[in-house]
């Protein structure tokens, strides 16, 4: 793209790119013209005033949308800060993030959900559609104020892997959010089976002496979820699956009429446990990464539209949680700049199309959050990123926006990288500035 890209407010052609928007089943070559913040005809009578971008080799997509990023604010900025990581959602070409609850302070009430959207606009970065606390504090004890959680633009809630006192409790807050008809996303994990554990239960962690987290801490959960998401009709959506089995149950789930859908890490598509290997902490994952079989599932469960989305699963972290011997380093990846060259490489090798990736990146997270999807057509509001394939780049200090360095692509040359992204017909996002 050439250096004179455009600039905010958004009144532009883009030509030569390829465009892909699942809503409209698009795949074509094609000018895209932008008038005042907005997607235009080509032929629009305005269209002959505007300037002309080549962007020959680029793709031209829908906005992507995060399912339950980690943005680290509130908290320790060492980790990363709103700044940050909203720099680095929208270097990755992600118009819209879901941050996770388990802050400081957690988001369990209206007041700490408004507080941080008030932060997100005078930052004027990415768009936060916020996930609120299941319960209070996170401690699975007493339900979330979840109409006030609502009323302050939650979109979902979770308790993400924190454990929930009981059964029961489990099943009034599935209640209670379906009387508010609130989707409810959660990590099947059964506390127990997992405790403890790091790595995948399996031949590498046995030899490797690493503490193991079964198959069946996922499944166990998973399928108890079910069960209670049958009984109580909520809207629920299983997060980070990382097992064969888990996509069979979800499949079969489905098939019963369900409203339940599912996603998966970008990360549990292209690594097994086989990473592990040389007790690199950078692989240390939740779920932990599992068996080429399972990995091959789950790529499977993308293809054939059973996982309805692929999130990134961005964690940042400080250099020093890494530092630790494995079992007692932490968990998680930095992630959000490097989805988009991880999921092409994989259309490349013809695991999934690149519609399939398109929709898993934007339309499908939003779908599961009863959200608008926007889309390519005439009069919609430009909410898009724009894809140089063709870019190759680096991760390292110089390149990447997120204050966590924990990815093991650092210093990893890739291929594909977003150049312009633009939020509410402007733009957020330009490489070439």
């Amino acid at each position: 793209m050439s250096a004179d890209s455009p600039a905010a407010p958004a009144s532009f052609i883009l030509t030569g790119a390829r465009l892909i928007d699942p809503l409209r089943g698009l795949d074509a070559r094609a000018d895209l013209a932008i008038l005042e913040g907005r997607i235009a005809a080509p032929d629009h009578s305005d269209a002959a005033k505007l300037s002309r971008h080549d962007v020959s080799g680029c793709i031209i997509t829908p906005g992507l949308v995060d399912i339950g990023a980690h943005l680290r604010e509130p908290g320790p900025r060492y980790k990363g800060s709103l700044e940050s990581e909203s720099a680095a959602a929208l270097a990755g070409g992600y118009t819209r993030i879901a941050p996770r609850p388990d802050t400081s302070p957690i988001l369990d009430s209206a007041a700490h959900v408004r507080t941080l959207c008030d932060r997100a606009d005078e930052v004027d970065g990415v768009r936060l559609i916020p996930l609120g606390a299941l319960t209070q504090g996170l401690e699975g004890q007493l339900l979330a104020n979840m109409a006030g959680l609502k009323s302050a633009g939650c979109v979902a809630l979770t308790n993400l892997r924190r454990p929930l006192a009981d059964t029961r409790v489990l099943r009034r807050c599935l209640e209670y959010a379906a009387t508010f008809d609130i989707p409810v996303i959660f990590h099947p994990e059964d506390a127990a089976l997992a405790a403890g554990g790091c790595a995948h239960e399996g031949s590498v962690a046995s030899r490797l002496g690493l503490p193991g987290v079964p198959a069946t801490a996922e499944t166990t959960a998973l399928a108890q979820w079910l069960l209670l998401i049958e009984q109580t009709g909520v809207r629920a959506h299983a997060a980070h699956l990382s097992c064969a089995r888990s996509v069979a149950l979800i499949e079969e789930a489905k098939q019963r009429g369900l409203p339940v859908t599912c996603d998966v890490s970008m990360a549990h598509l292209h690594w097994s446990d086989a990473a592990l290997e040389g007790f690199d902490t950078l692989f240390h994952l939740q779920p932990p990464l599992r068996t080429l079989a399972d990995r091959d599932a789950l790529r499977d469960g993308v293809t054939r539209g059973v996982i309805d989305a692929i999130v990134s699963g961005h964690l940042p972290h400080e250099q020093a949680a890494k530092m630790a011997p494995f079992a007692a380093s932490e968990p998680g990846m930095s992630t959000l700049e490097t989805t988009w060259a991880m999921g092409w490489a994989l259309v490349e090798e013809e695991i999934f199309d690149a519609t399939t990736l398109v929709n898993c990146l934007s339309a499908g997270p939003t779908r599961v959050l009863g959200l608008k999807s926007e889309a390519l057509g005439p009069g919609a509001l430009a909410e898009l990123a724009v894809f140089d394939l063709a870019r190759r780049w680096t991760p390292d200090e110089t390149t990447l926006h997120s204050a966590g360095l924990n990815t093991p692509l650092l210093n990893q040359p890739l291929n594909g990288r977003c150049v312009l992204t633009l939020i509410g017909g402007e733009v957020r996002f330009n490489a070439n500035n």
